[in-house]
């Protein structure tokens, strides 16, 4: 059966519906108690590194993970105070998944245009898995 609509106009269309932020937009509000920055990339990819204070959501879980119906739902999707800002390797996952948060009812969330890549280019803080761990072990 022959592909009727590829990858590049999906992630056209869903770039079209979602919010899209700068990498210096979402750098600006980086500390902001109102924002969570998900990072959906695939395990394997966070050897790299990830964005300071990201939350890891893979891709493959994510609409399970924010829906309360679902047995693997997380606790924190819940929140609607926040705005949740997504982004993967290049933006493109991360646009197709805002999108099926948006079409899931989710009105607060975003993603971060050119993803982690892009992030990296432009200086933006990072951290190690080490180094968020310390992190999260000290707020605890």
């Amino acid at each position: 059966m022959p592909i009727t609509k590829g990858y590049q106009q999906l992630v056209a269309e869903a770039m079209a519906q979602v919010k899209t932020y700068s990498v210096a937009e979402v750098q600006a509000r980086l500390h902001d108690a109102a924002v969570q920055i998900v990072d959906i990339r695939d395990i394997r990819e966070l050897a790299e590194g990830t964005v300071v204070g990201a939350y890891h959501a893979p891709r493959g879980m994510l609409e399970f993970w924010v829906d309360p119906a679902s047995p693997y739902h997380k606790p924190l999707f819940a929140d609607e105070s926040r705005e949740f800002i997504l982004f993967c390797g290049a933006g493109w996952r991360s646009a197709l998944a805002a999108k099926a948060l948006q079409d899931m009812g989710m009105g607060n969330v975003a993603h971060i245009e050119g993803g982690y890549t892009e992030w990296v280019k432009q200086g933006a803080p990072t951290e190690t898995l080490e180094q968020q761990k310390a992190r999260r072990q000290k707020k605890a």
